[in-house]
């Protein structure tokens, strides 16, 4: 199970231990592996979903989870790597931060609202979180979008955007998209392949795909739209496939498409559908993938998966909103 919080939430959700804690980054001063709005979740048990740190802290961390199940009551904890008397000095793990941690109690009762949130990550639509730090105030608000990336403290609350995993669509369905697939779905990230050709995306091979289409026509478009695709990538090595895949994409809100293959085959295929550059009108990168080096098709994979991610974490120049279809 990966850590995107779509993901621990329905750990969460289809277990049968009623105790709970929900723990939260809320702070952080100078390096530390995870920043603010990280999420764990901890049974009583001792079992834990999600990581606050890079493993280093959480033995600690549950062990006070338990005592926050039974006592009921929420706590905070503080975490300096820079003090030779604190425990994360002692670890010897060397970042020197601070990390700041709050750990509410949950249960079906009082679910701080995070059965809202998780239907709402089920519907890939965008929301906010808000949690009282130190307290046992939270309450989620579906559809808000603040104006900032990160999560931030405002008047004594932790208010974290909530937005769902990445979802990718993959255009092609050969051997070389086995390693592509593999590697998107371990990143927790929602993955659509699609290739008409019946000997392609065969599904003892593409075990790991959430679903496989087998058409290119104008469904392509309405179902990118209606599920919300963030990125693609065309790779099914035909220049056909590769064009249709183009035209019934560009116009459907995507913030990153990637073409595999070397750059005059990149003006090939947009000449085949039709296109310019200019009614693109996102990052789309021909060739695919970050100059990483290495041959195989895993390297290829990797570095297809690393330009993709640096676009969607906005590491990277960012892209317009949706289009309607139609227009």
């Amino acid at each position: 199970m990966s850590n995107q919080l779509s993901h621990l939430l329905s750990a969460w959700q289809a277990s049968d231990t009623e105790e709970w804690v929900l723990g939260t980054v809320y702070k952080t001063e100078g390096s530390a592996y995870r920043k603010a709005g990280a999420m764990m979740l901890i049974n009583g048990l001792g079992q834990q979903y999600g990581l606050l740190s890079g493993g280093c802290l959480e033995s600690d961390i549950v062990r006070q989870a338990r005592r926050v199940i039974h006592s009921g009551r929420p706590t905070t904890l503080t975490y300096d790597g820079s003090d030779e008397d604190d425990l994360a000095f002692q670890l010897g793990i060397g970042c020197g931060g601070i990390v700041h941690i709050m750990l509410q109690p949950l249960s079906r009762e009082h679910d701080l609202d995070l059965g809202a949130l998780a239907e709402t990550l089920s519907r890939r639509e965008l929301g906010t979180y808000y949690q009282q730090i130190g307290g046992m105030g939270a309450r989620f608000q579906p559809g808000e979008q603040r104006p900032f990336e990160r999560s931030r403290i405002e008047a004594g609350w932790l208010v974290t955007p909530i937005r769902p995993e990445p979802h990718l669509l993959v255009v092609g369905g050969g051997v070389d998209a086995r390693p592509l697939v593999q590697i998107a779905h371990t990143l927790g990230w929602r993955v659509t392949l699609a290739d008409p050709r019946p000997a392609n995306a065969r599904a003892e091979h593409f075990s790991q795909a959430d679903r496989v289409l087998r058409s290119l026509d104008h469904s392509l478009t309405e179902y990118s739209i209606d599920h919300r695709v963030d990125a693609a990538v065309l790779m099914s090595h035909n220049i056909e496939l590769d064009a249709e895949g183009l035209h019934r994409l560009h116009r459907s809100g995507l913030q990153h498409i990637a073409l595999l293959g070397p750059q005059h085959r990149y003006h090939q295929v947009l000449e085949r559908a039709g296109l310019e550059e200019r009614q693109l009108g996102c990052h789309v990168s021909g060739p695919a993938g970050l100059p990483i080096g290495g041959q195989l098709p895993e390297s290829i994979a990797l570095s297809i998966l690393a330009e993709c991610h640096a676009v969607l974490h906005q590491a990277v120049e960012s892209c317009p909103q949706p289009m309607a279809v139609g227009q």
